[in-house]
């Protein structure tokens, strides 16, 4: 790789950064009754869709610091549980969007700062097969712009 071209990570920091700068406002077009709509019974609200992107973005903090340092193995993630354990159905939605964005605004950051070399450390989180932090570091967009459709949010000029 040239010195000039980007990794992945910065290549995905750059659009979790673009993905920021228009999501935030279209989150904010919500009123709170609209973000605390749950479409049916089993169905998360835009609350609960914004507070699982939350326990993703300190999740994947960790993975994202704790794999450069060599092969990793953490537990899996109960989202349902993690999502009624944290009330994010009865926290403010400013709040929520606050939190959201102050959080992937320093992922953007370390991402930025992840040699090359680091990428390819192994990461195994429960039950899954390894993958490597390059793996984990581009799913982590996918995996965010997955629940942003999911919640009618305009991430994408």
């Amino acid at each position: 790789m040239s010195s000039v071209e980007a990794t992945t990570a910065q290549a995905t920091a750059r659009g979790l950064e673009q993905t920021l700068t228009v999501a935030v406002p279209d989150l904010r077009k919500y009123t709170e009754a609209e973000a605390a709509f749950k479409p049916a019974p089993d169905k998360w609200s835009k609350k609960e869709i914004l507070g699982h992107l939350i326990d993703s973005a300190l999740n994947n903090h960790q993975r994202f610091i704790r794999a450069q340092q060599g092969p990793l193995e953490l537990p899996g993630y109960a989202q349902d549980f993690w999502v009624a354990a944290q009330g994010y159905q009865e926290t403010d939605w400013e709040t929520l969007i606050l939190l959201w964005a102050v959080v992937n605004r320093h992922l953007v950051r370390v991402m930025q700062r992840i040699p090359a070399a680091a990428l390819q450390q192994t990461c195994k989180i429960g039950a899954h097969a390894p993958v490597t932090l390059e793996y984990i570091v581009e799913d982590y967009l996918v995996h965010l712009h997955h629940h942003l459709r999911q919640a009618q949010v305009t991430y994408s000029t």
